[in-house]
């Protein structure tokens, strides 16, 4: 199966939230699993400085987006059995952040418009694309658009997966054409339009074949008002092809036991490291050397969808208890200033760090005790996994991911691997504040099972990655392994308890938006492959031989925007 991933960030390339960690392990995932896998995003400044010499330039061609005819580049690397396509534009990407630009909408409508006009230079021709959030949601509406006119993009599925249906890709209707080069028919008929604006993501939504949320809580979520920022209706309607699927971490990255980011490697096995991690976190932020006291840790951005109001009232009372309080992230003014006063009222006993920074963070998950995530809205959540990975028992709100994760814990039968609460309510919050701390104190040997069971949940990408090719087979009509099946039950035996097996859908396209698929294969594509066994297909690897890493190509002089005319063609291959 041959799967093309489109992201607007990944690492280790370029990274801003969630999307990135998702984006750099689930595609290793899938090629682990047997698919032929390529990732593309966009080239930014941050990926030249970093991974520029590592970076084979494949050619050049131009991208037409409404009047504009702009240079688009096409860089590739090998990396972990995955192919990463980068494209690149100096005048949309050459710049020192990914997002927050006046021409954001502008900039990943070019980067849509050229993951599908590119198609034709990449290595295969992909039978999916999985698109993810607004940044790409307009690649299923271009494929729609370009397949009335050209056969070869009628054969490609589309996937879309939501992280956070709060950010939607909402502009001007009118500058549809001049902006995305689409006809007004795209609003008129109501797939764009949406509360009198052009809305991305839910023009994606109606035209992807298969809709996924990054949890099976926050799918069923989607559909209630509270959390689909005025879309429940649209996923209402799309309910027959939603799926929910649990995103990961990786394993190995996030490992106590090898992990050298952290000053003291431990394992469940042997804890004594955790208690050396404890001493170090508190020596680096100035609190009392107090091994026995628990630290509470806070590793979020402070915005008000992370539950920070459920902190800022009962903060007082929290600082009561005999803990230590840790807060590293930066957001909302209101938050920074309230964390930097109480950290003034409180020396010795909270330490607060306005800042991203990942050293510290991995010091505050080995060396923390409790992590607290009472969050009014969390699609999925990887700290509380992260926590987990690293001995520091979650405190969590029942929502989204968290609510699929986190298991609460249970004394009568000493079972769980966190603390949850259900109402988005302070003092609901602070009451379960109050039990682990108590079961920390109080009873070390319950508290250490309870540590043990967190380190030991798997929350590896395998078992996602089956989900996402059964999701794949569905709307392609290729027969692949579903998660749950015989074929990979003995693999899915160590998942967590609370993640229940989703059952995965066959998705027909939206018959109302939709150009009805033919089954040929494209005139432009490769020809299709003879059937065999898939597994034994192999990932898409380039072959050294052929284009080795340390040859770059370079392209003449690259203009940005030109008059329209006729597409610049591929340079001679250099082999």
């Amino acid at each position: 199966m041959k799967i093309l991933y489109a992201t607007s960030e990944a690492v280790p390339f370029c990274k801003t939230g969630g999307l990135a960690d998702v984006a750099g392990s689930l595609p290793p995932a899938l090629a682990a699993e047997g698919a032929e896998i390529a990732v593309v995003l966009p080239l930014y400044r941050r990926i030249k400085e970093r991974f520029g010499d590592q970076l084979y330039f494949e050619c050049y061609d131009y991208v037409d987006l409404a009047w504009r005819h702009s240079y688009c580049g096409l860089f590739s690397l090998q990396k972990d059995g995955v192919t990463w396509y980068f494209l690149d534009n100096e005048q949309y990407f050459d710049r020192s952040e990914l997002y927050g630009y006046m021409d954001d909408g502008e900039r990943f409508a070019f980067f849509s418009r050229a993951v599908v006009r590119m198609l034709g230079h990449l290595k295969f021709w992909p039978e999916v694309i999985h698109c993810n959030d607004w940044q790409t949601a307009l690649v299923p509406i271009y494929l729609k658009d370009d397949g009335v006119r050209e056969e070869r993009f009628r054969t490609v599925r589309t996937v879309l997966t939501i992280h956070n249906i709060e950010y939607q890709g909402r502009y001007n209707p009118y500058i549809l054409g001049d902006l995305f080069g689409l006809d007004s028919g795209w609003a008129k008929d109501g797939t764009l339009l949406m509360d009198g604006d052009v809305n991305l993501l839910k023009g994606a939504i109606l035209c992807a074949d298969a809709v996924t949320a990054v949890s099976p809580t926050y799918a069923n979520e989607l559909k209630m008002a509270y959390f689909a920022h005025r879309l429940e209706g649209i996923i209402s309607k799309c309910e027959y092809k939603l799926s929910g699927v649990l995103n990961g971490i990786d394993m190995k990255l996030y490992d106590p036991e090898t992990d050298p980011r952290i000053a003291v490697n431990f394992s469940p096995r042997d804890m004594t490291g955790k208690d050396e991690d404890k001493a170090v976190l508190q020596r680096m932020l100035g609190l009392r050397q107090e091994p026995h006291t628990p630290i509470v840790a806070i590793v979020s951005r402070l915005v008000s969808h992370k539950g920070l109001d459920l902190i800022c009232e009962v903060l007082h009372d929290m600082m009561e208890l005999p803990i230590q309080l840790v807060v590293l992230g930066k957001g909302d003014r209101k938050y920074e200033e309230f964390f930097h006063w109480a950290a003034q009222q409180h020396s010795g006993r909270m330490a607060v760090r306005l800042d991203y920074n990942e050293d510290l963070s991995m010091a505050i998950y080995a060396g923390a005790d409790l992590f607290l995530m009472p969050s009014k809205s969390e699609p999925c959540g990887l700290s509380q996994m992260i926590a987990m990975r690293y001995g520091t028992v979650p405190i969590v709100r029942e929502t989204g991911g968290l609510k699929d994760t986190v298991q609460p814990y249970e004394s009568w039968r000493d079972s769980g691997n966190g603390f949850t609460f259900t109402n988005y309510a302070s003092g609901d919050m602070l009451y379960v504040i109050r039990e682990a701390v108590y079961l920390y104190k109080d009873y070390p040997d319950v508290f250490g099972r309870l540590r043990q069971r967190a380190m030991q949940c798997d929350f590896s990408w395998a078992r996602s990655a089956r989900e996402y090719l059964g999701i794949y087979a569905g709307i392609t009509g290729r027969h692949w392994p579903v998660a749950g099946s015989a074929e990979t039950s003995a693999a899915g035996e160590n998942a967590p308890e609370a993640v229940e097996a989703f059952a995965v859908k066959n998705v027909a396209p939206e018959t109302a938006e939709a150009v009805h698929a033919e089954h040929a294969a494209p005139k432009d594509a490769p020809a299709a492959e003879e059937a065999v066994p898939e597994a034994a297909r192999r990932p898409a690897v380039k072959e050294s031989a052929a284009k080795p890493k340390a040859v770059r190509r370079k392209a003449a002089a690259k203009p940005q925007t030109k008059k329209k005319g006729p597409a610049a063609k591929e340079p001679p291959a250099a082999e």
